[in-house]
């Protein structure tokens, strides 16, 4: 019997402060990026005051689905570029991001990703950071793919 009330007492409390439906969450993409059928190019969380942005691994490709640049310089120029126009459609820029995770294929081409990265970010409080550096990315030619996350305030 204990065991019973204690199974009720559960389902009634999931239920009643479990969500109905994610209203809360909501995906978005722009027409500016290439866009991969089946996967989503970003997605935001309403977190009350403010909404959290996470974009999916942006690389140097332009709305076409072609290569941009064949250096490090150049392709970060097109993601950062990415990254602006999906901003863009929930009214951010890359000065409201956070966090990057990037992903290189040689880590001493660094310091030219950098020099693309802070024409972008807020200097006064840059995003924390992850590189990595890997052997290979999704095509031979893709030197560089980096991951954002943004956060704007709910109007």
């Amino acid at each position: 019997m204990k065991k019973i009330f204690i199974l009720v007492f559960t389902e009634i409390f999931l239920f009643s402060f479990g969500q109905e439906k994610m209203s809360n969450v909501e995906y978005k993409g722009s027409s500016e990026v290439f866009t991969i059928k089946g996967l989503s190019q970003s997605v935001s969380i309403d977190c009350g005051t403010s909404k959290m942005i996470l974009l999916s691994g942006q690389v140097p490709l332009d709305a076409a689905g072609h290569v941009v640049g064949n250096d490090v310089e150049k392709q970060t120029q097109q993601v950062f570029k990415n990254i602006e126009f999906i901003l863009k459609e929930y009214g951010a820029t890359g000065k409201d991001i956070v966090k990057l995770g990037i992903f290189i294929t040689d880590i001493s081409k660094t310091p030219d990703f950098r020099k693309i990265r802070d024409l972008y970010i807020n200097l006064q409080n840059p995003p924390v950071s992850s590189l990595v550096e890997v052997k290979r990315l999704f095509r031979d030619n893709v030197l560089i793919e980096v991951e954002a996350t943004a956060v704007i305030k709910n109007k």
